[in-house]
């Protein structure tokens, strides 16, 4: 059996070839403009056109997604896919056999199926990028939540809210690798685009002011979520993936701000798979309703 993977992002699609054990045996990416669901499914009919001998799809999707319909409500940064079956839709155009989850519950889906989280029950994963997402692993299960909205964990609030539009004070607003990119051209008077997290975090290392103080409440917003999760869900382990965890002293300096919390019990630690998460979650998951199946 090959099953054809797609892990789905406003600014990028991951495509794979997936064999039932996890060897990813081809990868491929596109790009995507401004966040295009049309230019999406294009791709993804491009790819399955190319791999004509894949027995099933399985697929990794941004926002509110119902695995049983395959019904996404609101499509995060995709707004063609709001309310939008996209299982339906994969079925119409290749008669295979359809899986689709949430992209975040597939990062937590490839941790329990082929990382640190085999043997866990009580586990939670958290994806920080300019989005901040999730996935809770609790009692041995997977926590969807009763509109598959669990694990939305970016819309915490990071400090109290103020009277005017309450939303600027979430960890979306406040603790982002694009907040932390925002905070730094508006300091410095550059434009954003100029601006990159690699830079930031080495100003950090040179003990430049700005980045310094800009880090610090980076690390002190990220804190405030692990705190507010680590009481709500008690997990023995967080797993946190997205493009900081590239950096090699990230884990030590955010003990190091956790330290002020009081909270040493739960161990921190990066994801396994990183920027194959995705595609390998989504298979898990398509296996996993193959089984229930039959």
């Amino acid at each position: 059996m090959k099953i054809a993977a797609f892990d789905i992002g406003g600014t990028a699609l991951k495509m794979g070839v997936v064999l039932p054990h996890g060897e990813i045996i081809l990868t491929k990416s596109a790009e995507i403009s401004g966040s295009d669901g049309e230019q999406i499914l294009a791709e993804m009919k491009v790819f399955l056109a190319e791999n004509t001998d894949v027995t099933g799809i399985a697929v990794s999707a941004p926002g509110y997604v119902n695995p049983k319909t395959g019904l996404i409500t609101m499509g995060g940064a995709i707004r063609r896919f709001d309310n939008f079956n996209l299982k339906e839709w994969l079925e119409a155009e290749t008669g295979l056999s359809i899986a689709i989850e949430n992209d975040a519950n597939c990062a937590l889906l490839a941790e329990k199926w082929l990382g640190k989280g085999q043997e866990l029950d009580d586990f939670l994963c958290l994806t920080i990028g300019t989005g901040i997402g999730g996935g809770i692993f609790s009692n041995g299960e997977l926590v969807r939540g009763g509109r598959f909205r669990a694990g939305e964990f970016g819309y915490m609030f990071s400090e109290r809210p103020g009277a005017f539009r309450p939303g600027r004070y979430t960890l979306n607003e406040t603790t982002t690798m694009l907040v932390l990119r925002r905070q730094y051209a508006e300091l410095t008077g550059r434009p954003l685009e100029e601006i990159t997290g690699e830079e930031i975090f080495a100003n950090y290392d040179a003990h430049d002011a700005v980045s310094e103080r800009l880090v610090t409440e980076f690390y002190t917003g990220i804190c405030t979520g692990l705190y507010n999760l680590i009481y709500l869900f008690d997990p023995t382990h967080i797993f946190i993936g997205g493009g900081i965890t590239s950096r090699p002293t990230f884990i030590a300096e955010l003990k190091h701000h956790m330290e002020s919390f009081g909270l040493r019990d739960t161990i921190i630690e990066t994801a396994t798979h990183k920027n194959q998460a995705g595609l390998l979650g989504a298979v898990y998951h398509f296996l996993q309703e193959e089984n229930r199946h039959g």
